[in-house]
């Protein structure tokens, strides 16, 4: 694997939060990426969990694909990401954010290209336990792949983290401008657990429903599949840390959500990520 250092080094925050629901999980990211194009933040790595599960919208994708019912039914919440891309049921997995100046040097030019440097940190943390992955090309798709569905995992993007094909690790990225210009980056690394639980949530037609299983389980993996072993969130966390200090030359340190940052994470979610304004806007 290519080692992108070096550059100059860095001290960023890292942030692990507990468990907490979705709408409070994605108005904490929103928060520190306000603060910091405010001036009043800083870098941050993030790694959370989800409770009680959560099924989460890309920012464009309509909220009428979600079958509440069935949210409702197996105790499930749902809310819309500041981040594109498409559903995922947020359960049994790792979560990461990155919240980084637009100036940093190790995301500078476009989206593809930060998503290409970034995702070095993310395979060597995956390497560190023991998994072989490799970054998602640009392969025009199968003839199949063109009948894409409403689940994230069923299609890796480009530089997606794939291993022997299948995704792995699936992120989105967010670019503001205000003040000196933001970035936040999203991605999901599923831990263990059925994949096809998500299909439970959305609406499809008996027709979509088979083919999308059946796709589904072609196209994505979970770590436990990979290992055939459970690896506790705490050790993933650790693996993916140093691999993002080695490959983008970062020191760590374990800091908490400034006061600020936690006023306008609770405001955000409650007038937001919690609030059919925003999650049945499309």
């Amino acid at each position: 694997m290519k080692n992108i250092s070096p550059y100059p080094t860095a001290t960023w925050r890292l942030l692990i939060t507990p468990p907490l629901d979705g709408a409070t999980n994605m108005a904490i990211d929103e928060a520190m990426l306000t603060e910091l194009g405010r001036g009043s933040g800083q870098p941050t790595l993030r790694f959370y969990q989800w409770q009680p599960a959560c099924l989460s919208l890309g920012y464009a994708q309509s909220w009428t694909e979600v079958n509440e019912a069935a949210c409702q039914r197996l105790g499930y919440t749902w809310t819309r990401r500041a981040t594109g891309g498409k559903a995922i049921l947020h359960t049994d997995e790792l979560t990461y954010s990155l919240i980084i100046p637009r100036h940093d040097p190790r995301i500078v030019g476009g989206i593809l290209s930060s998503y290409q440097v970034l995702s070095y940190g993310l395979l060597s943390g995956l390497q560190k336990l023991g998994v072989s992955v490799e970054q998602a090309d640009k392969r025009e798709p199968h003839p199949r792949e063109e009948r894409q569905g409403a689940v994230c995992f069923d299609t890796p993007a480009r530089y997606e983290i794939l291993w022997q094909g299948k995704k792995l690790i699936g992120s989105a990225q967010l670019r503001r401008t205000q003040g000196e210009g933001v970035v936040l980056q999203h991605g999901t690394l599923p831990l263990h657990g059925n994949l096809k639980r998500i299909l439970e949530v959305l609406h499809f037609s008996d027709e979509q429903r088979a083919w999308q299983e059946s796709f589904l389980l072609q196209k994505a993996t979970t770590l436990e599949q990979v290992l055939a072993d459970i690896v506790p969130f705490a050790k993933v966390a650790a693996a993916l840390t140093v691999g993002f200090a080695e490959q983008l030359n970062l020191e760590f340190v374990e800091m908490a959500l400034t006061e600020s940052e936690q006023a306008l994470a609770e405001q955000l979610r409650i007038e937001h990520y919690a609030n059919d304004s925003w999650n049945k806007r499309l």
